[in-house]
């Protein structure tokens, strides 16, 4: 048996998440630019971090073209090694509208509560 100590805390991954911020209102003429910036971000990331975070908790208005940036860079991200876009600080009219397009299963929140 051992007594030890572990280190860190626990199912805690010690690899540096891959974090993307959304925030303004967004435009269809900014979505490549976004899908841009994540692909960069995914070329100098560690190949074993499985999730993106997008933090979308900035938005100024939750409409089509914020889902569509969202579907987006969640298909940037699978075409990336299978990575997965959790999206984090959701307001509940975009929680809505994602569910509404049927993308829940696609990209899911990271918190319930905004």
């Amino acid at each position: 048996m051992n007594f030890g100590r572990r280190t860190g805390l626990p199912g805690v991954d010690a690899m540096t998440p891959i974090v993307l911020t959304v925030s303004g209102r967004v435009t269809r003429s900014a979505v490549p630019g976004l899908c841009a910036e994540l692909e960069a971000l995914l070329a100098v990331a560690d190949t074993q971090v499985t999730v993106v975070d997008c933090d979308v908790g900035g938005l100024e208005q939750a409409d089509l073209a914020a889902v569509e940036a969202i579907a987006r860079l969640s298909l940037v991200a699978r075409r990336s090694g299978g990575r997965r876009l959790r999206l984090c600080g959701t307001p509940p009219e975009l929680r809505l509208l994602i569910d509404l397009v049927g993308l829940s299963d696609v990209v899911g929140p990271a918190d319930t509560a905004s």
